[in-house]
């Protein structure tokens, strides 16, 4: 098999936590499969008279929680030096994210093949994208308008509301039928009805986990992550508290995935995270969807390994 050159653009390598993080799972089936191994800091991308440039540390990795890499002494130089790199920057998607992806998308250009799509991952917004696929979706309202929000509350009822730059379950409330403190949530979501926020029903399935679908090159794998509250919370994120259990994928699940699937291969994202509750789709994570390490610990499976095969073969 050839030896491919492939970087990682990922936050600071040396605070990820080995035992759980995806970036790193990829890394290390990447390195089993015989690759160079390359870490791209985030804030290390450039362009030079238009070329796109990027800080590069060759790495190794080692399956452990300390001295978990080593890195070489950094490569400042032409992108186009890599065969494949990975986005796994994780959100917020601002400013300085939009020109990363303008710059690596002339990377892609040049013959790198960058995972995601660069222009995929700054079109598609991880919630709003979801309502491209609006059947398979709880009842959705996005705006920023106060009233908007409170007349669909009053006609769903129990809802919840979210920011659209959000990660890791930040900023989700919960808001029940009384709509007790809808206006205090509104303020810190929206202040002076300045921003977009997603409000979508509440689904009392939550209970049962907020299910990780990974598809891969458009295809769903066949164990789920469902990451289940913890006691007293309505976010099952892990980041947030939950707890994660890997699970046969279900037939609802599969449908949607399969259904989604060969838009999201044709836009390039070939490596993405569905939140699934209830067999609803919530949203379509892009930028670094996570769980890998969960479901190849609790069920044998070899995701990353998996991945980097079939996109060798392609």
């Amino acid at each position: 098999m050839t030896s491919y050159k492939i970087g990682f653009w990922m936050d600071p390598i040396t605070h990820i936590k080995p035992y759980k993080d995806t970036s790193f799972a990829l890394m290390l089936a990447a390195q089993s499969l015989g690759c160079q191994l390359f870490y791209l800091p985030k804030n290390g991308l450039s362009l030079i008279e238009g070329e796109p440039h990027g800080v590069m540390y060759p790495a190794s990795v080692k399956d452990q929680a300390d001295d978990f890499v080593v890195l070489g002494e950094p490569i400042k130089g032409p992108l186009d030096t890599l065969d494949i790199l990975m986005i796994r920057v994780d959100p917020p998607f601002d400013g300085e994210y939009l020109y990363a992806t303008q710059i690596l998308e002339r990377a892609q250009k040049q013959g790198v093949r960058v995972i995601n799509d660069p222009r995929s991952v700054r079109d598609c917004n991880e919630k709003l994208f979801a309502t491209e696929f609006a059947q398979w979706m709880p009842t959705t309202l996005v705006s920023s308008q106060h009233d908007d929000i409170k007349v669909f509350q009053k006609r769903q009822g129990d809802i919840i509301l979210k920011p659209l730059d959000g990660m890791g379950g930040s900023g989700i409330f919960r808001i029940t039928a009384d709509g007790l403190n809808l206006g205090a949530v509104l303020e810190t979501l929206s202040p002076d009805q300045s921003r977009l926020v997603m409000a979508q029903e509440y689904r009392p399935e939550i209970s049962e986990g907020d299910r990780r679908v990974l598809v891969l090159h458009g295809k769903p794998i066949d164990h789920v992550l469902a990451r289940i509250p913890s006691q007293g919370e309505t976010r099952g994120n892990l980041a947030a508290g939950g707890r994660g259990v890997a699970m046969p994928i279900s037939d609802a699940e599969r449908a949607i995935a399969e259904a989604i699937g060969p838009e999201l291969k044709a836009r390039g994202l070939l490596f993405v995270g569905l939140d699934v509750i209830g067999g609803h789709l919530t949203e379509i994570n892009v930028t670094s969807p996570t769980c890998v390490r969960e479901i190849d610990a609790q069920t044998g499976s070899h995701i990353g390994h998996d991945f980097f095969t079939a996109l060798f073969n392609q």
